[in-house]
């Protein structure tokens, strides 16, 4: 047991006298330095505690909620879960990077639960104050190397799809169609309401987008048609249905329609590339998909060489 005046005091059990003698020379060093920080907090919360105190406190408050709450219920099933958050280091975040890549995962994906485990050290220092802390993911790198995703639609797959998507209510064709015309992503769908239409039916306001900015996306004659179309909802939405159920549906379409590794915002990478091949520019093509950069952009554009073949003549 350690007593200074100003510090609380400390207690720690040790197998020698030996052990704890040199525990407390290196405790009271500290504290008179002042570089001594209590870690007794981080010495007794587990990973698996933290992670429930962030998705109640941080997660909720993210546009991303369901699928960051996904990634945070697979990190407590992870080996790291039952540790404390100050003895995991950086050799036990290399080892779980290790475990997911042996299981198939992509760096992408693994990167992201490593973010989320970053994020969690960081408010765990700077506003829970559990003090001692050593954040361990900087120490581990991923590998990324070329994982953007080039999926676009096949010839006839639109239409297979566009006939499976008629088996299942909330107006999924209508749906795709919209997407494929406007570049949109599903959690702006979703949120469309009929007073973010204007300019006569040909321009949709998009008041906050996932970079957290409002923008105005200009409406095709088909797009257009398409909500002229719907009919009006008391509630005041255009769809009426949530963003991850649009997601369901879509999976169970491409399912019956025999369509193999297609999501739905592969759509709005179709959608942007038949944007530069109706011969918009970028700047023109990036005000309408509301990408902050040309290099975002850039990912998201999937040009076929046989269209750009036909072009050049």
């Amino acid at each position: 047991m350690i007593r200074k005046q100003g510090f609380p005091s400390q207690t720690k059990t040790f197998r020698t006298k030996a052990e704890a003698q040199d525990w407390a020379k290196v405790t009271e060093a500290e504290m008179a330095k002042g570089t001594w920080r209590d870690r007794r907090e981080a010495e007794s919360t587990t990973l698996s505690e933290a992670l429930d105190r962030y998705a109640r406190e941080v997660s909720g408050l993210k546009k991303g909620t369901a699928q960051e709450l996904s990634i945070i219920a697979k990190l407590k099933t992870s080996p790291l879960a039952p540790l404390y958050l100050g003895a995991i280091q950086g050799k036990h975040v290399a080892n779980y990077r290790d475990e997911l890549l042996a299981e198939g995962y992509k760096p992408a994906t693994i990167k992201r639960r490593l973010a989320i485990l970053s994020h969690l050290y960081v408010i765990a220092d700077k506003e829970w104050g559990i003090d001692g802390l050593v954040n361990p993911v900087p120490r581990v790198t991923v590998k990324t190397g070329n994982n953007a995703r080039d999926r676009r639609l096949q010839p006839g797959e639109e239409q297979r799809l566009l006939e499976a998507a008629e088996e299942y209510r909330g107006g999924l064709p209508l749906i795709i169609r919209f997407a494929l015309e406007t570049a949109m992503r599903r959690g702006e769908i979703a949120a469309m309401r009929w007073a973010h239409i204007e300019s006569g039916g040909r321009v949709l306001r998009v008041p906050d987008s996932k970079n957290g900015e409002s923008r105005m996306v200009p409406l095709s004659t088909v797009a257009a048609g398409i909500l002229q179309g719907l009919p009006r909802r008391i509630d005041g939405k255009v769809w009426g249905i949530r963003a991850d159920s649009i997601t369901q549906a879509f999976d169970r379409a491409c399912n019956r329609a025999g369509i193999e590794d297609l999501r739905f915002h592969d759509l709005r990478h179709e959608a942007t590339s038949r944007l530069f091949e109706k011969g918009l520019n970028p700047m023109q093509v990036a005000s309408i998909t509301g990408h902050k950069t040309l290099q975002m952009l850039k990912r998201y554009t999937h040009l076929r060489a046989e269209d750009l073949a036909k072009i050049l003549g």
